[in-house]
């Protein structure tokens, strides 16, 4: 699990932006438990911007009791995001945007028809 990317989420689901120890602490355990696939989202978008770092680069404010997202962090983390769905968007197979040439069975009807 990428820490930073996890911290980032969490601030940026509460209303105000603000937690506390004790929610950042509980919300980070419920992430790490519920499976491999929060782990594998949170590499993929940390690979999107590998010298993260909440602090040094102002993205997350140190308050009395607890921890705040700024701005700045709400930016990166869009920004993140939309890096992220497009690569995946670009990894997907395309689909053709031809209409299918499946033919419809002939109903065969009675002379009483």
């Amino acid at each position: 699990m990428n820490f930073q990317i996890t911290v980032l989420k969490i601030l940026a689901s509460y209303p105000d932006g603000f937690a506390s120890m004790a929610d950042l602490k509980r919300d980070m355990a419920i992430l790490a438990t519920c499976g491999p696939e929060w782990a594998e989202r949170t590499k993929r978008l940390g690979a999107c911007v590998p010298e993260l770092n909440v602090f040094s680069q102002q993205l997350v404010q140190r308050i009395e009791g607890g921890w705040r997202i700024t701005t700045k962090g709400r930016a990166i983390l869009d920004f993140i995001e939309a890096r992220s769905v497009a690569a995946e968007s670009t990894a997907r197979p395309t689909q053709s945007l031809a209409p299918s040439r499946r033919v419809a069975p002939r109903v065969r009807r009675s002379e009483e028809d």
